[in-house]
Order: structure tokens, then sequence, then C-alpha cells
């Protein structure tokens, strides 16, 4: 082994020789600083302590403010007030000492520390802002949209927990790089580390980010009446990976955020009216002036009833029928209303067409066989005319 070899492996890691000649220096640099510069200090001191009286009293009137809505649902002056609330003591002392550092004439030395002290402070400080103004601001958003229940909480721990680990991570980075470390290597290994939780828990972090789609786009919320595909029902919960209906059929189906979001649903709990439509035919041999007066027919028919008529016209001429077409608004959205109401109105139109002597003819079909030596065979036995016996009747 070399002897340079030898040297660099003797090296020690951490010089402590080194650190208590800068500490030394340093406290040298601070008394002849406080012997030349004390009247700036002493005036400094009492400005920082202005500013720290001022800081706290902030902090306290922004306490009040969010006092008055422990749950957040004022809205952005509440969640900013919980913000501020959540500023700490060790902010407050650095950023009035940066701010009056430069008065009293501080050495290079007690320049740089302070400097140093507070990117550490400011950096921290803000993530906890960025934090609380980010968690305040779902908070916010499920409890207005009344999104409750043991899944929400959960998925309120595994947001929080996120995003502080994200914006920690990001301050950490940010530290270190003002403080003139290499973080080249950290951001790299942040980054393959990330992309093998992502890639390990892809399922429940698309749920989870479904989920959280569902609280911000608002596309329904517990209660609604919703209908996909096949399925049409209530929203009874919305989870942390899935959503349960429950059906008009009885049954509860539970179906993944992601996989309900990729599908078009109808919510169809606002909606003001239930548009219902009917085909209704009448026979061929209706005179052609009553078939004129049929579509006034319908709609005073349809009116009568309750429904509010769209469109009421001949349609078609159809197999066995001459067709109109009826479309009809129920107000509300009950289904049980809207079906009375036609039933109501299909009955007033049989007794209406009776009235005018208008028959709603059915298909109906005559099938015709042959016999052997190729005549017909009718489908319907021949009567017979009926022989009197007259004897009998004597």
């Amino acid at each position: 082994m070399s002897n340079a070899s030898a040297g660099n492996a003797a090296a020690p890691i951490f010089d402590a020789d080194a650190l208590t000649g800068q500490t030394q220096g340093l406290v040298t640099a601070s008394i002849a600083w406080f012997h030349t510069h004390w009247l700036q200090i002493l005036i400094a001191v009492a400005i920082g302590a202005t500013i720290v009286i001022a800081l706290h009293s902030a902090r306290r009137f922004a306490g009040r403010l969010a006092a008055r809505d422990p749950d957040g649902r004022a809205g952005w002056f509440s969640i900013i007030g919980r913000a501020l609330v959540r500023t700490n003591n060790f902010f407050i002392l650095m950023l009035s000492i940066k701010l009056v550092v430069g008065y009293a004439g501080a050495p290079d030395q007690i320049g740089t520390t302070v400097n140093f002290l507070w990117t550490i402070a400011s950096v921290f400080q803000a993530a906890i802002w960025v934090r609380e103004i980010v968690l305040g601001a779902i908070e916010h958003r499920t409890q207005a949209q009344n999104y409750q229940g043991e899944a929400l909480l959960s998925a309120m721990g595994l947001i929080r927990l996120l995003v502080t680990f994200a914006l920690f991570a990001i301050a950490l980075v940010v530290v270190l790089d003002n403080l003139g470390v290499n973080v080249t290597g950290l951001v790299a290994g942040l980054g393959v580390g990330g992309i093998a939780i992502g890639l390990a828990a892809q399922g429940i972090f698309a749920d989870l980010f479904a989920a959280l789609a569902i609280i911000f786009d608002r596309p329904f919320r517990r209660g609604d009446k919703v209908q996909y595909d096949q399925t049409l029902g209530v929203i009874e919960g919305i989870g942390l990976k899935s959503t349960r209906i429950r059906s008009f059929g009885g049954e509860i189906r539970i179906i993944s955020n992601r996989q309900l979001l990729d599908k078009e649903i109808q919510n169809i709990s606002n909606r003001d009216h239930i548009r219902v439509t009917l085909t209704i035919g009448v026979a061929y041999e209706t005179p052609p002036d009553t078939l004129e007066r049929v579509p006034q027919m319908l709609r005073e028919v349809f009116e009568e009833a309750g429904g509010t008529v769209a469109r009421a016209s001949f349609e078609s001429f159809g197999a066995s029928s001459l067709d109109f077409v009826v479309q009809f608004d129920v107000p509300g959205d009950d289904w049980p209303t809207a079906h009375a109401t036609r039933d109501k109105a299909m009955v007033g139109v049989i007794r209406r067409f009776a009235a005018e002597k208008i028959s709603i003819p059915y298909p109906t079909q005559t099938t015709y066989t042959a016999a052997p030596d190729g005549t017909l065979v009718m489908p319907y036995a021949q009567v017979q005319p009926v022989q009197i016996d007259r004897s009998l009747a004597s």
C-alpha cells in the first residue's frame, strides 16, 4: 500500500479540530462585534422583540379565526387561519433576526449562520403551511359534500401521510441544495423509490386518486340516484377503493372507483322531470278526418292525466296500424309517480278512442294450407246448414 493511500485511509471523516476552530472564530467575532456595535445591537433586539410580539399576536388572531369554524366549513379564510396557527416559534424567531441582522452590522460569520438557520426555518415552515392548506381544502370539500364514514377517515389518513412525505422530502432537498450539497443522487433515489412504490401499488393509488376525483369533481354524492350500464340505484358510500350502490332491486353493488369513473354515469337525482314516450296505433280503417284529430285528442288526454305533452304526432305506417307517438313530461324525478300518470293516461286514451269509435288494432296473422290435390284448406271449419227433422218437431 502506498503512503498516499495510507494517508487517505487515515484521514478522519469528521474533523473536530476544524469545527472547534470555527466555533472559536464565531465567538471571537461576536464579542468584537458586540463591543463595537452594542447600541445597534440593542436597537435591533428591541425591533426584533417587537416583530416577535406582532407575529405572535397575528398567530393568536388566526387561532381565533380558525376556532370559529373548527370543521373548516366556512371556506378559505378558516383554512388559511388553521395553517397560520401552525407557525412555529423557531420560524418567528429567525424571521425577526433575519429582518434586523443587517441593521446591526453583523460580521460575516454571524450573517452566514443566520442565513443557514433562516433557510432551514423558512423552507420547512413553508412545507407545513402548504400541507395544512392542501389538507384543509380536501377536508372542506368532503365535509361540504357530506362525505362521511370510516373509509373517508382512512383515506384522509393516507392522504395526510402522502402529502406530508412529499412536501418534507421536497423541503429537505431544497435545504440541502441551498447548503451546497450535491442532491442529484438523492433526487434520483427518491424518484426510483417513488416509481417502484407506484408500480407496486398502482391499483390502490388509481382507486385513491379516483376517490379524490369524485370528491373534487362531484359527479355524484351520497344519496344520489345514478345509473351506469344496467345498474340503477342509490349511492350509499364512497370509500377509499370502491363505491357502494344500493340497487332498486335491494342488493348492494360494489365497484372500484377507477372502473366507475371510466363509465358513463347518469346522475338522475337532480333532474326536474321524467320524459315518457308511448307509441299508440289506430286501425287503417279510421277515416282521414278522424286521423287529423287524433294528435289533439292524445294531447288533451295526457294533459288531463297530469303530464306535459312535448310531442303528439303521426309517426309512421305500421304493419298492422297507423302509429302515433306521444312524448310527455312528468314533474320531479319519482318514477312511481310517472308510471301512475302514464297508466292513467293510457286508460284515458282507451276511453276517448271508444267514444270516438276509433279501434286500436293488434297484430293478426292467417295461415293457409293446401291439400295434396292442391286445393286450399280453410283455416276455419266450414259451417253446414242445420237440418231440422220435422217429424221430431211434430
